[in-house]
């Protein structure tokens, strides 16, 4: 790998999305819509059908593949791809479109994310699970393992993920397009119905309808659209052994995430996150999992989290806040 290949070649001129949620009266093209000329007005693309020259989009339940963002946008005579990678759907979009610009092939992209989830009937992912070690066949059911598990190893307990449901249904009061827009207190997190222990309801991300998009482009071209433009330092993914058939997986971190967050950090030339990062948006499908990217990130040493959530390390008046926008848990998942 080529650490220096992408770092700060390739700037975020434009962000835009809908409004989350169970958009009943939406079909995916208008979400997709609402989303892109967003991005389009906050870059100042007066003319987005010359300035786009590909786009790069990603879905996991898509319907018509690629025609769905190309219909939508009339993007019909350039490349229109299409990306399908679980949760790390967005992302990885994104990173095909990082790597388009910054080798020179396009000055201007769209990236474009989008999933309508509520239209397919059913409650939650579809999970297809061989029974490897006794795991459970549902999300909640095989992520509650790692819970227990860490409760059992570091002494950390509900409370500990209460807090961040509390924190994260705070910070998605504050987003003008989050799901829900719901305070609510520790008290209310335990004594919320379980779903699968220690798992309550709220600790549990809800599915929704969203789309969100990006315009990005060359840096020596940034100027033209706005000052305040973003650079993109670094851009990661990575994969590890199926935790069912890992007879290495302790149930303590997500190695996938340990393995990203290397690569990522000897991209941007960080050292030290936990003192270099001051702002992080993670994968917070239950509170657990937020915690462990708290470790598995380099925001504090392993089985440590419980001390920087109790003294506010991660909430917004804090040192380094995470998920300001309320993260799956209340803006929308995905």
């Amino acid at each position: 790998m080529n650490p220096h290949a992408i770092r700060d070649q390739v700037a975020i001129v434009g962000m835009g999305c809908c409004k989350f949620g169970e958009n009943w009266d939406k079909d995916p093209q208008d979400m997709i819509v609402e989303a892109a000329y967003e991005a389009y007005e906050d870059a100042g693309l007066e003319d987005p059908h010359r300035q786009i020259e590909a786009v790069f989009c990603g879905a996991q339940y898509p319907s018509k593949g690629t025609a769905e963002v190309a219909d939508a946008l009339k993007m019909y005579d350039r490349p229109v791809s299409m990306v399908v990678n679980y949760c790390a759907t967005g992302t990885d979009a994104f990173r095909y479109g990082v790597f388009a610009v910054a080798c020179g092939m396009y000055d201007t992209v769209l990236v474009v994310g989008f999933d309508k989830p509520k239209d397919r009937g059913v409650s939650g992912p579809s999970v297809a699970v061989t029974g490897v070690r006794g795991l459970p066949a549902t999300p909640a059911g095989w992520f509650s393992h790692c819970a227990a598990r860490y409760f059992e190893t570091y002494g950390a307990g509900r409370e500990d993920l209460a807090r961040i449901a509390v924190k994260n249904h705070h910070n998605g009061t504050l987003a003008p397009k989050s799901m829900l827009k719901r305070e609510i207190t520790v008290d209310d997190v335990l004594k919320a119905r379980i779903i699968s222990w220690p798992f309550g309801l709220y600790d549990c991300a809800a599915q929704s309808d969203g789309a969100a998009a990006a315009i990005i482009t060359r840096r020596e071209l940034a100027k033209r659209f706005r000052d305040d433009f973003v650079l993109v330092r670094a851009i990661a993914i990575a994969l590890a052994p199926d935790p069912k058939e890992d007879p290495d997986f302790d149930f303590l971190r997500w190695k996938p995430t340990v393995y990203a967050a290397r690569q990522a950090y000897e991209q941007a030339g960080i050292a030290n996150p936990r003192k270099e990062i001051d702002l992080a948006q993670v994968h917070d499908c239950f509170t657990l999992t937020e915690l462990l990217a708290y470790e598995d990130l380099g925001f504090c040493e392993k089985g440590a989290a419980k001390e920087y959530i109790k003294s506010g390390t991660f909430e917004l008046s804090g040192e380094l806040p995470v998920n300001t926008d309320g993260g799956l848990k209340t803006f929308g998942h995905p």
